[in-house]
């Protein structure tokens, strides 16, 4: 088991063990927002692009990473202690990846004046509840360090979370609609989000049906139409933006009212999905919901619970936290097997 990093520590951040070492290629780009006037004209919504690929890529599919609300695309990049993410492991592993910082987050500009109003700043309190106090079936043993404001680790992981748009709906809209951009250039791809991105998953495929290859929804938002304090209701099933499904409904009651075998998205007809979850973590208790309602829509989706691959001790953030390198391991091989 390796030890927490003292990121006060002296040695450099590259000097530090478990630090792979892998020649890459990687670089970064923009897909840019709707041009829009507010007194001068802005961009709303660009969406930054970082990319990393191994000297010789051996997958077919590049793989597109889709970070959680209020979070950024370094989710993806490191853990909290200071080891490599779980983007390297896919490189390392053959893949082209690309991480992106979601509308509104990180280094996707976000002004009110542009996008709309601010939701409420995350803090460590909300974190706490979400990622580390999460214990329910099991011990959460894979965040062994601290959890209150001046511990490192938990330093880390909330230096990266900033506010989302208060509009749920407009935030999967915009993330959406750029993913579907974003696919445009890669080619088929597959998607892997975390958490409040998951929903922007279902939506990216459902405009660009022939572009998503397969998703693998990591602890994602469920289960349909409920309601999450502070970020808003998933009101159309399990997006709070609308979503294409076969009857036309026009509005979130049609949705809620029908029955389950009505809800029929053409666009996910087939689709491979994967829903992983820890064994520590609530949304565990809403993944087989969640699978559910995505196999009405059509789709070939499963549940991977990780205690049921020996993978023990995971909350909501499994990218994160000590144990990362076996968490990714079962995504990988998911992914990987779809070639």
């Amino acid at each position: 088991m390796e030890r927490s990093i003292d990121l006060a520590a002296s040695a450099a951040p590259h000097e530090r063990a478990g630090v792979s070492a892998v020649t890459v290629r990687s670089g970064q780009f923009w897909i840019p927002g709707d041009v829009t006037q507010v007194g001068v004209t802005v961009q709303s919504g660009p969406m930054y692009v970082y990319w990393e690929a191994p000297e010789v890529v051996t997958r077919p599919h590049p793989v597109i990473f889709v970070h959680g609300g209020g979070s950024q695309g370094t989710d993806w990049l490191g853990t909290v202690d200071g080891r490599p993410g779980w983007a390297r492991r896919f490189v390392e592993a053959g893949f082209a990846v690309y991480v992106v910082d979601r509308p509104g987050h990180g280094r996707s500009a976000f002004h009110p004046d542009v996008i709309g109003a601010m939701g409420p700043q995350f803090g460590y309190e909300p974190a706490m509840g979400l990622f580390i106090d999460s214990a329910t079936d099991e011990p959460h043993s894979a965040w062994p360090w601290g959890s209150a404001p001046g511990d490192p680790e938990m330093d880390q992981m909330l230096a990266a979370v900033g506010p989302l748009p208060a509009d749920l709906g407009l935030s999967e809209e915009l993330d959406s609609a750029r993913l579907a951009k974003l696919l445009d250039l890669t080619g088929p791809a597959v998607l892997v989000t975390h958490s409040a991105g998951g929903p922007s998953g279902w939506l990216a495929a459902a405009l660009r049906p022939g572009l998503v290859a397969a998703i693998a929804a990591i602890e994602p938002m469920g289960p349909a139409f409920a309601e999450f304090p502070g970020l808003g209701t998933l009101t159309w099933g399990l997006t709070a933006a609308p979503l294409a499904y076969d009857a036309g409904y026009g509005t979130p009651a049609e949705v809620e009212a029908a029955p389950a075998d009505a809800r029929t998205v053409a666009a996910l007809a087939g689709l491979p999905i994967a829903v992983f979850t820890g064994g520590s973590s609530p949304f565990s208790h809403v993944a087989p919901a969640v699978v559910e309602f995505l196999g009405h829509a059509g789709a070939a989706a499963e549940w991977v619970h990780l205690p049921d691959l020996g993978i023990h001790g995971n909350g909501h953030g499994l990218m994160y936290e000590l144990n990362s390198d076996d968490t990714v391991r079962p995504v990988v091989d998911w992914i990987a097997a779809l070639d």
